[in-house]
């Protein structure tokens, strides 16, 4: 016995936190404190109020640990205190930031985590690429050295491409080409110091595979199908999830499913919750990217609603050793966001749908699972900027703005539901 409480460290943000406050509750109703480290600045004041209000599930923290960065040095040199004063029983990443420095520290406590070296390749679609030739598009990779040589590249093959920077997130910089005659001007608008990926175009459904992988298995993987807006542009912004797929041949999810564990096996992941993307098309199962971290947007919530089960408590398990299953899916959810006026964000109304306006007011909505054989059901709008935000083209995920979650018996229509419940929001500009 060390004397010391027992504690679970969560690397995140206010923004990300925000969505899985689950992570903090079940903690502490396993009695172990929840310690959440973030980088220091702008919202350090704001979570010392919301850590201040007993009605808000951030009260539960233990501590607020600032620390200088998201680096593995800034995290392992500000935390010497805080190991001296806890029994750290488990360390986890929600979001992407904090996925690598969070596997280091597992590893060198010896807890469990996905492991430093698939942390790293998760953070860096390069890494992924030279990892996993095989499961990947064709690519070449263009060092900021080698630009100037850019106009007479050649590329084993030929038609549409995809630029992508080697470590942004939220598609952020992501773009569609006609073709390689396209690149020389299409890169002198990114950073002068950023590495890009070229990539041949993947034409086909996109789909994302979770996981939860403990001791190097995948214990579950559940299959979620995505929409994006690609066809109105040369962009790739998700802007549909739906769980579980709908018509997706049981071949092509057998396949996904095979491919996905074939790919966490190289990676050699070990424990961790784990979000990878991949086209299903003509020539099969192409990976896009892979990441080790709770899945973005709604998708947890959908699992929830789905299942009746929480992602986030799976979570805290695979972080502490506890052992993790997850049931299969007893209902459809869908998590799609809206098309908005170009403007000044006014108001966002809805009828009969509750608002949330998650970014004001610091908290996603608590949502239930219901009966398998409920009606359909508008859960929430969830609105994420603003009053007086400007919103203009979605060229990237930050630049969404509202959404809305519906939830149905499995053989209802979620096309007929989601319809009906988006043409009850109105998003209203000056």
């Amino acid at each position: 016995m060390t004397g010391k409480a027992p504690a679970l460290v969560i690397m995140t943000g206010l923004k990300m936190i925000i969505r899985h406050l689950r992570l903090v509750e079940y903690a502490r109703e396993l009695d172990v404190v929840p310690i959440m480290v973030f980088s220091a600045g702008g919202d350090l004041k704001r979570l010392r109020e919301l850590t201040g209000q007993p009605d808000h599930p951030l009260s539960g923290l233990g501590e607020l640990w600032p620390v200088p960065d998201s680096t593995v040095g800034g995290v392992l040199g500000s935390v010497q205190d805080l190991l001296e004063r806890y029994d750290v029983r488990g360390v986890l990443s929600c979001g992407e930031y904090f996925v690598e420095p969070a596997a280091a520290l597992a590893d060198v406590l010896g807890l469990p985590g996905p492991g430093w070296s698939a942390a790293a390749s998760s953070r860096n679609k390069l890494l992924q690429r030279y990892a996993l030739p095989d499961h990947s598009p064709g690519w070449r990779v263009i060092h900021p050295s080698a630009r100037s040589s850019v106009a007479g590249l050649e590329l084993p093959w030929n038609g549409p491409l995809v630029v992508k920077p080697v470590g942004r997130m939220s598609s952020s910089g992501v773009r569609q080409l006609a073709s390689a005659a396209d690149l020389a001007a299409a890169v002198g608008g990114y950073p002068a110091d950023e590495t890009l990926l070229i990539e041949q175009r993947v034409v086909g459904a996109e789909f994302s595979v979770e996981s939860l992988v403990q001791g190097g298995e995948p214990r579950w993987s559940g299959i979620t199908g995505k929409s994006t807006n690609e066809d109105g542009g040369g962009t790739f912004v998700e802007m549909s999830h739906t769980i579980p797929p709908v018509g997706l041949p049981a071949a092509d999810a057998a396949e996904l499913t095979k491919v996905n564990a074939e790919v966490l096996r190289r990676l050699e992941v070990r424990d961790a919750i784990t979000h990878a993307e991949y086209r299903v098309g003509d020539r099969g199962v192409t990976l896009m990217e892979v990441a080790l971290r709770v899945p973005g947007d709604g998708i947890s919530v959908l699992w929830h609603l789905a299942t009746g089960a929480s992602m986030e408590e799976r979570i805290v398990d695979l972080a502490i050793g506890r052992d993790v299953s997850y049931p299969e899916p007893v209902r459809r959810g869908r998590h799609v966001y809206l098309d908005h006026p170009h403007g000044t964000l006014v108001d966002v109304r809805a009828d009969g749908t509750p608002v949330s306006w998650t970014t004001r007011d610091e908290r996603w909505p608590r949502l239930h699972a219901t009966d398998r054989d409920a009606p359909p059901r508008s859960c929430a709008v969830l609105v994420s900027k603003v009053p007086g935000d400007e919103l203009g083209t979605i060229a990237d995920s930050d630049a969404r703005s509202a959404s809305v979650l519906v939830d149905a018996p499995l053989d209802a229509d979620i096309d007929e539901v989601t319809a009906a419940a988006c043409d009850g929001v109105e998003i209203i500009v000056g």
